[in-house]
């Protein structure tokens, strides 16, 4: 389990995170949504290790992430975030690579390679295992990235965004592997996403945030009503059901 105990981050006078306590529970798939500036990605960001937290405390499996090194750390929980650019030019094969660092510390074995293959194959990317990043479209990078992730091969897998630069086709088909990732590969996905409709149909549970705070957490049933939604996005949503799923409607 993820919890966090009155998490707090300020830049300047904006206060982007206020007195965040919330717990995430271990396996599926979580979603966090809300409007932009809620402070979803500054949550998974924290909690992922990259940025530091100016109050309050993150634990993954009663461990704390300030206080636990990082590499026992980062055996346990990976993170993708928004915005990820290589300088160095680079095949998809060395990128997946790069997840088996805090195993291998770069001498990767036979097992680490096993794990390279995995990722590649379970992200469709043998046909371009041997391209250079540069060379893919963004949806083409955005599946590699992931598979790096997939390939540290940790309990818990933050994804920031996952579906940037996707047309609706693969997007559904990320979301299907984030999914896929959850039920057959055992992880615990937490998930920041901007499409209520993807929360809804892929994920467990969804955490709603409105201006640095969590204000609703619930199943998918419990979050998508237009009453709450209405709190979260301040947008008038009708909500219908296709195929045992709720949809919003907030276009019209």
């Amino acid at each position: 389990m993820i919890e966090l105990t009155d998490l707090r981050k300020v830049y300047g006078d904006d206060t982007v995170l206020r007195d965040v306590s919330l717990r995430i529970e271990r396996g599926g798939v979580t979603s966090i949504i809300g409007p932009n500036g809620a402070g979803k990605s500054t949550m998974l960001t924290i909690i992922g290790r990259l940025l530091k937290a100016d109050g309050g405390r993150v634990t993954v499996d009663d461990l704390d992430t300030e206080r636990t090194p990082g590499r026992e750390m980062a055996k346990r929980l990976s993170i993708l975030r928004q915005e990820n650019r290589f300088t160095t030019r680079l095949t998809v094969r060395d990128l997946v690579r790069f997840g088996r660092y805090p195993h291998s510390q770069g001498r990767l074995t036979a097992e680490d390679h096993r794990h390279v293959e995995a990722a590649l194959g379970f992200l469709d990317l043998e046909p371009l295992a041997d391209r250079f990043l540069d060379e893919l479209s963004g949806g083409q990078r955005q599946r590699a990235y992931v598979a790096m992730v997939l390939c540290q091969d940790t309990d818990y897998v933050l994804l920031d965004e996952p579906l940037n630069n996707l047309d609706m086709k693969h997007a559904v088909a990320m979301m299907r592997q984030i999914r896929s990732a959850a039920d057959t590969l055992g992880k615990s996905v937490v998930i920041v996403i901007h499409d209520i409709n993807f929360a809804s149909a892929y994920s467990d549970r969804i955490v709603a945030m409105r201006d640095g705070r969590v204000v609703h957490t619930g199943t998918p049933e419990e979050i998508m009503t237009p009453e709450v939604l209405k709190e979260v996005f301040d947008l008038d949503v009708r909500i219908e059901e296709v195929g045992g799923t709720r949809v919003g409607v907030y276009y019209r």
